[in-house]
């Protein structure tokens, strides 16, 4: 991650403690977790952040953050 103030933050991706890059945005932790954002939704601190906006919403130290992967069905 590219980050760009130097050292790591912690934050809870899917349930795990884990360092991720100072600067960071959701964009480049969802990145980390899958290939394909299509079909996904993300949720930071219990509320769900806009596909749009990925890229440029940063993540602060102590983010809890989801990447859900939606299934299809019927």
């Amino acid at each position: 991650m590219r980050g760009g103030l130097g050292g790591s933050i912690r934050v809870k991706l899917n349930g795990e403690e884990t360092d991720v890059e100072r600067g960071s945005t959701i964009g480049e932790i969802v990145d980390r977790v899958v290939r394909d954002r299509s079909r996904i939704a993300v949720e930071r601190n219990r509320e769900i952040v806009p596909r749009a906006s990925y890229d440029a919403a940063p993540v602060a130290e102590g983010d809890v953050i989801e990447v859900v992967s939606l299934v299809g069905g019927g």
